[in-house]
């Protein structure tokens, strides 16, 4: 009722399905579309309702999609306006995005949607693996038992590794992370229940393992997850070690500290993952109840060669152990750089220079005469 007017004798106005809505408009130049559409923002930005005593605004996120008899059917011309009243709402809500035929903006969603199908059919393949890395420990005090870190990886098609920085990205953005963290628990503690019976019968320290937790990860339901995956194999929570990026935890601040503290009671320790890559607030650590201070890869590689990278790292490091908290710097990759970390007196170190990472556990294999997995 709102809209309608304002598309008035231009095209045709319908419903798709739950709150999305199209407009189809006839033989219109795109300043003529661009009216329109800002009108239509405007009239529905202008509405309020009232539900229980309380006054709700209404926005609305236009994507605008200019066509002729080159651009394609029309399946993929509705592909296209999806995508760009998605970008509409990424960059802020209540906006219109013009798409226009270079848009790069359209170019990475549309890049993202390709590994959202990719990531559904490596689950259904099992193409997803896990590798570890060492955690050395480099100053005197600390403790010396085996460290690692478990870290994610996928099997192309064509049978490539591919880094999580490759799609976690769009993982991310479309709610997939919640599936990848259960199955990175699951299939880490199944591997850690099988590792401790062996370090038992020989009579070695069993491992401290770091797991990454995203931010969709930091919550009851998560927690409740884990406890059953704890109960169902058996293992020590204190060989557990959850790592949180600095971003997802002040983004999550309530949350990822009641899910802290819930999981140290058991035994479970924590990491601050990325340290300085984010708000870097040093206030924030008053509140997280971490183990670890992970110092960001990034101001660790260039230590050497930027004395601001390095006053970075010698701050966080100091702040770090003024707070009772263990420092790792990751990103080490070469000797240089190792010499530095350990002059610096930073608990761990983490990189190329200590070791590769490894795959462990089952690794998918292509049968070379199927070509399946």
């Amino acid at each position: 009722i709102l809209m309608e007017p304002k598309v008035s004798d231009d095209g045709v106005l319908a419903r798709l399905g739950g709150d999305e809505f199209g407009v189809l408009l006839f033989n219109c130049p795109l300043e003529h579309g661009v009216e329109i559409a800002q009108q239509i923002r405007q009239v529905v930005r202008g509405y309020r309702f009232v539900w229980e005593d309380k006054i709700f605004e209404v926005g609305v996120s236009i994507g605008l999609v200019p066509f002729d008899a080159q651009s394609g059917g029309l399946q993929e011309i509705m592909r296209t306006a999806d995508s760009a009243c998605y970008i509409a709402k990424d960059q802020g809500r209540n906006r219109l995005h013009i798409y226009q035929p270079d848009d790069s903006a359209l170019a990475l969603r549309q890049g993202e949607m390709q590994w959202v199908h990719r990531i559904s059919k490596a689950f259904d393949e099992r193409r997803f693996y896990l590798a570890r890395q060492s955690v050395l420990p480099l100053s005197p005090g600390v403790n010396n038992r085996p460290h690692y870190e478990i870290l994610l990886r996928m099997l192309s098609e064509d049978g490539r590794h591919i880094l999580p920085s490759d799609f976690i990205p769009a993982a991310e953005r479309y709610d997939m992370m919640r599936d990848i963290d259960r199955w990175v628990i699951k299939s880490s503690f199944e591997l850690i229940q099988g590792q401790a019976h062996v370090a038992y019968s020989n009579n070695r320290i069993p491992p401290l393992y770091n797991i990454n937790l995203s931010g969709h990860s930091l919550n009851d339901e998560a927690y409740r997850f884990i406890i059953a995956q704890l109960e169902e194999t058996g293992i020590d929570p204190s060989g557990i070690c959850f790592e949180i990026t600095e971003t997802a935890a002040i983004d999550n601040l309530g949350y990822a500290t009641s899910l802290i503290r819930r999981l140290k009671k058991l035994g479970c320790r924590f990491a601050l993952d990325d340290f300085g890559s984010g708000l870097s607030s040093f206030g924030y650590l008053k509140t997280l109840p971490v183990d670890y201070l992970k110092i960001d890869g990034s101001f660790v590689r260039d230590m050497t060669n930027d004395l601001i990278s390095q006053a970075m790292v010698e701050s966080i490091h100091h702040i770090g152990h003024v707070m009772g908290l263990q420092t790792i710097a990751e990103g080490v990759e070469n000797e240089t750089i190792l010499a530095k970390v350990r002059e610096l007196g930073i608990d761990y170190a983490q990189g190329y220079a200590i070791s590769d990472p490894q795959p462990w556990g089952n690794m998918p294999m292509i049968d070379r005469v199927s070509g399946q997995f």
